[in-house]
């Protein structure tokens, strides 16, 4: 009974998260006719970073870390969560559909585990590879069939998403590199998301104003929209990731992302009514034949998004 109760409540923190952090796409989808990418993230993340800030005084937490912990921890947040979030931003802004993103972010994982053995020496195995580069293919043959070449806003609003999946695996990597050589002080979960946060809003700052001017439609549609991705994404989802790996392995937890594509494609139809496409399955097909492939792996992959 016991374990029944545990496994349906770990299966209850996977299906909240994977819809939590794949609303996401749709939230931003929802915000970015009010503002430019640059100031939505740059309002999302000092909304979060001001959160933080009461909560780590609540519990006597806030603290300096000394410039070496902090920037290696700014590092990642810049990389997972500023470079990420705005290269996706970019894409929605250039009407890119957001089932199609979510699609191209999906390689993350898989990049990061055929490229750990080059940076950390862990082992990268043959079926790792084969699945990378038909997530690849997959990729390819999706977003081939839906680019307009003639186009310049097309072609940078299809490619800018594979910037978001170089952000974070370079992140990840970074991470996990760190995790098994160095041994320094590790900072708790809240302590880190706040030096990431506070990182990213520092460094979007600047293009929010000198190009966008801080440009924002104060309407209800808006600040409703603003509180779910701070609140539901940046908080709940992120928070329910790392309950998840405290109960199951981190790459199981990973393949989690592999269900946003169809999740997110699904919410995008119910939200925006956007077109599924005949090659956007063949498509899906192909990078979860993919996924398969890297299952075919015992190493462990540090995941740095939120």
């Amino acid at each position: 009974m016991t374990f029944d109760k545990t496994k349906k409540y770990t299966l209850a923190l996977a299906a909240g998260f994977v819809l939590l952090w794949n609303s996401g796409f749709i939230g931003a989808e929802y915000g970015l006719p009010y503002t430019g990418p640059f100031t939505l993230v740059f309002w999302r993340y000092m909304a979060l970073t001001l959160l933080l800030v009461i909560f780590l005084v609540i519990k006597n937490r806030l603290r300096w870390v000394g410039w070496r912990v902090a920037f290696f921890n700014m590092l990642i947040g810049l990389l997972a969560h500023g470079v990420w979030l705005t290269c996706v931003l970019f894409a929605l802004d250039n009407n890119v559909p957001a089932g199609i993103i979510a699609l191209v972010v999906a390689l993350q994982p898989m990049a990061t585990g055929a490229l750990a053995g080059l940076v950390t020496g862990e082992r990268t195995n043959i079926f790792q590879w084969i699945g990378l580069i038909l997530g690849f293919s997959g990729i390819l043959v999706t977003v081939g069939f839906r680019i307009d070449f003639g186009s310049y806003q097309s072609v940078f609003g299809y490619l800018i998403p594979l910037l978001s999946v170089a952000g974070i695996t370079i992140a990840s990597l970074i991470q996990r590199r760190a995790d098994i050589y160095d041994k320094g002080e590790k900072l708790p979960l809240d302590l880190t998301l706040f030096y990431q946060s506070l990182a990213t809003t520092v460094v979007v700052f600047f293009p929010a104003v000198f190009v966008e001017n801080l440009y924002t439609e104060w309407e209800p549609v808006f600040i409703y929209t603003m509180i779910w991705l701070i609140l539901a994404v940046s908080l709940g989802a992120y928070g329910l990731m790392w309950l998840l790996i405290e109960r199951l392995e981190t790459t199981k937890v990973a393949s989690l992302f592999y269900l946003g594509p169809p999740v997110t494609m699904l919410m995008a139809w119910l939200a925006f009514g956007d077109t599924i496409k005949w090659m956007d399955i063949t498509g899906l097909a192909i990078v979860l034949v993919g996924v398969i492939f890297t299952q075919f792996n015992n190493s462990k992959t540090k995941i740095a998004n939120s």
